[in-house]
């Protein structure tokens, strides 16, 4: 159950990232590095320490550029043995990241539609969607790109699941526990909930690394979580 809960280091200190980690020694082994911590906290020297260390490490860079830029890139993630790595989900994007991780372990991840978003968000991005039409659309399409799997609201993960099949991932961000806060996020559920709609995956970040004790946030989340689960 544990390798099925990451932590989102979202901090700015190398310090305070490696705090966390060692707070959550041996509950927690797989840890989220976004653009926070990438450009704030040295994350990607810290990304390659963590992994050289044992722990798991998805880079959510939400990689989007030309097909040759990301392809590159991919390939260049690839080598630090990392786990996981997003990008956008459009099909040239997702394509050349399927290339770029060739011959790896990398799990590619096609990001959706993003949890801060809405119906209201997405048609005011110029879509002729809503976000559920959206949100299919694009698991089709990297259904049919061969990626790892997609990051995706809970809302969205029992949809997704019926589109992708079972051999994909689906990591859901969105995630509060019982008496959390939603903040930014408006496309929330529980972490029973979200596994049992057909999340792989879930990502937590502020619920426990701002938590009193995150040690505690993390072990009652993980008690949640070992209700709910369908898919492991």
């Amino acid at each position: 159950m544990a390798g099925q809960l990451i932590v989102g280091l979202d901090v700015s200190s190398r310090a305070r990232a490696e705090e966390i980690v060692a707070l959550l020694d041996g509950q927690v082994d797989f840890f989220k590095i976004g653009y926070q911590c990438f450009y704030g906290a040295d994350g990607f020297a810290l990304g390659k320490d963590l992994l050289r260390a044992g722990k798991k490490v998805f880079f959510d860079l939400k990689l989007l550029d030309i097909d040759n830029t990301v392809e590159k890139g991919v390939a260049a993630i690839a080598e630090t043995g990392a786990t996981m790595l997003t990008v956008h989900a459009y099909p040239q994007c997702m394509r050349a990241a399927v290339r770029g991780a060739a011959g790896s372990d990398l799990c590619v991840l096609g990001v959706s539609v993003l949890t801060s978003m809405d119906d209201a968000d997405v048609a005011e991005a110029g879509f002729a969607r809503d976000t559920a039409g959206l949100v299919a659309l694009r698991a089709q399409q990297a259904r049919d790109a061969g990626i790892g799997g997609l990051v995706s609201s809970p809302h969205e993960a029992e949809m997704v699941r019926t589109i992708i099949g079972s051999h994909m991932a689906i990591v859901t961000p969105g995630i509060r526990p019982a008496g959390s806060a939603t903040g930014d996020q408006k496309r929330v559920m529980g972490p029973a909930d979200a596994l049992a709609a057909g999340a792989s995956h879930l990502v937590v970040a502020r619920p426990i690394i701002e938590a009193a004790n995150p040690a505690a946030a993390a072990k009652a989340i993980l008690s949640e979580m070992n209700t709910g689960t369908r898919f492991a």
